[in-house]
């Protein structure tokens, strides 16, 4: 199952609804301000979750008597933000892909925590990616290749999602690397390119965010 997560961050309607046609979601889930978005271009979800305290008045009522969705809503003071709710739906109705909309904006606070969630859907054996207008970042536990006729954007980088990764090797691109170590203090790894048909990325140890990036 293709699952969707449309947060309360920015969303540009030009990027969004031409990605949203081209990806086809089975599954989409509305988190408290996301459903704005959703509000506005028609677009039906299957669930709705959040406090609601940042949607605007009379969007959920607006929504739901238009479509009739399960709506599962939360205390404002609670030890979750909408965005991991929605994650953990995706979660406990079995999907496979899970892309997040809005999970970027202003609020670096919450692109961050939104870049953790992302940890939730790995344990769960869920490929699944944060999406903006500008950028792709997915999250990877092991060895990958990304083809180039593929890829998101001209630049490619690798973080660590935690304090190392060990043995990190890049090939196919324009800066490879051979059992590298690198640390959540280094800056190493931003703004490679990939050179060839298919590149490879193989690394021992940590979990790695991959972030493709273009700049218009």
């Amino acid at each position: 199952m293709r699952a969707m997560i449309i947060s309360g961050g920015t969303i540009e309607t030009e990027f969004a609804l031409p990605f949203i046609k081209k990806y086809q979601p089975e599954y989409i889930v509305a988190a408290d301000h996301g459903l704005l978005f959703c509000l506005e271009n028609d677009l039906k979800v299957d669930m709705i979750v959040g406090d609601f305290d940042s949607a605007p008045d009379g969007v959920l009522e607006q929504y739901t008597d238009k479509y009739q969705v399960p709506v599962r809503r939360f205390n404002p003071v609670k030890d979750a933000t909408d965005t991991e709710i929605a994650v953990r739906q995706v979660v406990e109705v079995g999907a496979l892909q899970a892309v997040l909309l809005g999970a970027t904006g202003t609020r670096l606070d919450h692109t961050i925590g939104n870049m953790q969630c992302l940890h939730i859907l790995l344990d769960a054996g869920i490929e699944a990616a944060i999406v903006d207008n500008h950028n792709r970042i997915s999250l990877h536990r092991g060895n990958f290749s990304v083809k180039k006729d593929e890829q998101f954007g001209k630049y490619i980088s690798f973080l660590p999602a935690g304090e190392r990764i060990e043995k990190l090797s890049l090939t196919g691109f324009k800066y490879p690397l051979n059992g590298q170590k690198i640390t959540n203090a280094d800056s190493l790894c931003i703004s490679n390119e990939i050179t060839e048909e298919e590149a490879f990325v193989s690394f021992t140890g940590g979990e790695l965010y991959m972030i493709q990036s273009r700049d218009c």
